[in-house]
């Protein structure tokens, strides 16, 4: 069987700081009356590490003929026609999570850890990601990162004095903005966006500040993890930029703006004007995140093209028979390469 654009199901999650903009926003299904933070689009974590599930926690195909296959398996069976030459993470994990966050509420301030403390700490992962803002409220905020001149021991006091967010920037929010946040960078999403979200696969996350929120489920604050993410945090890179400086290449119907470039993935914002068709031109995995409009991929032995647009989330798998691209409307997405 040849290998087509892959939709999945995505998996939403139930969070107390979620609201209803995936819905409201993005158009996507919730159950009613339930606050939804994430929606996970593309996933594939081993046993054990989402809420003890024993076995492989994978995304489901939710279209064509591969329908109800996981990724899991979709990368056993189809090995390099699947991957190319992307090596997988974490003793076999796909190397990238795909999410939508919606913080009705600011998340807590917190750290990913960095290779030292993963290589000193088994069983930890490192977390690097990029935020980028689909939609914000105003008057929303973003903290990312600490304030120049800051030492361990200077955080750690205002951490005991309730003091910690007056050290951390914090910037407002405005949609089309992507931050970047390295592991060891501080930061917390705030209350009224929604954000894209790539990310190396890990859930690894040192709470420093849940900003006094109290767990409705428990009636307790929710955990802190003080201790480990002071040795986490990266206090050498206070200066620098939390948005990587873009580049622009343009045609007459294409635009293409590289957001962000690291050693676990691009980003780059596409625009394509309506009616504009060419062949799809890559040999390893690529990840497109629907912004705004309609497009399609045809492939040489699929019945029908596979259609996706703004909120949607497809796979495109190294090697596929012919694809064609055509737009069906301007369009815009965000293109993850790995």
């Amino acid at each position: 069987m040849s290998l087509y654009p892959l939709k999945f199901v995505p998996r939403l999650v139930e969070k107390m700081w979620g609201g209803r903009k995936l819905q409201e926003v993005l158009g996507k299904p919730l159950p009613p009356q339930r606050l939804i933070g994430e929606s996970w689009e593309l996933y594939d974590f081993p046993p054990g590490v989402v809420n003890g599930v024993q076995g492989w926690v994978s995304a489901a195909v939710a279209n064509g003929p591969l329908a109800g296959r996981t990724l899991r398996q979709l990368i056993e069976d189809f090995g390099s026609s699947l991957l190319g030459d992307v090596k997988l993470v974490n003793g076999g994990q796909f190397p990238v999570l795909i999410k939508f966050l919606d913080a009705r509420e600011t998340l807590s301030l917190q750290v990913h850890p960095d290779a030292q403390y993963v290589a000193e700490h088994p069983g930890t992962h490192l977390k690097t990601e990029a935020w980028y803002v689909v939609q914000a409220d105003a008057g929303a905020s973003i903290w990312a990162g600490i304030r120049p001149g800051l030492t361990k021991e200077v955080f750690a006091q205002a951490i005991e004095r309730g003091a910690v967010e007056r050290m951390v920037h914090r910037v407002p929010a405005r949609e089309g903005q992507c931050i970047y946040l390295p592991s060891g960078t501080v930061h917390a999403l705030g209350a009224g966006i929604l954000v894209a979200e790539v990310q190396t696969p890990s859930d690894t996350t040192f709470r420093i500040s849940d900003f006094g929120r109290i767990d409705p489920g428990t009636g307790q604050p929710r955990q802190l993890h003080v201790a480990e993410a002071l040795e986490c945090i990266d206090f050498s890179a206070a200066d620098r930029p939390l948005e990587q400086p873009r580049s622009h290449v343009g045609g007459y119907h294409t635009t293409i703006t590289r957001l962000v470039s690291c050693p676990h993935f691009t980003i780059e914002k596409v625009r394509f004007s309506e009616g504009f068709e060419q062949p799809v031109p890559y040999d390893r995995p690529v990840v497109w995140i629907g912004l705004d409009g309609q497009a399609q991929v045809s492939v040489k032995g699929l019945k029908e093209p596979v259609r996706f647009g703004r909120g949607e989330t497809i796979l495109l798998p190294a090697q596929m028979d012919a694809p064609v691209l055509r737009t069906l409307s301007d369009c815009v997405w965000l293109e993850v390469t790995l």
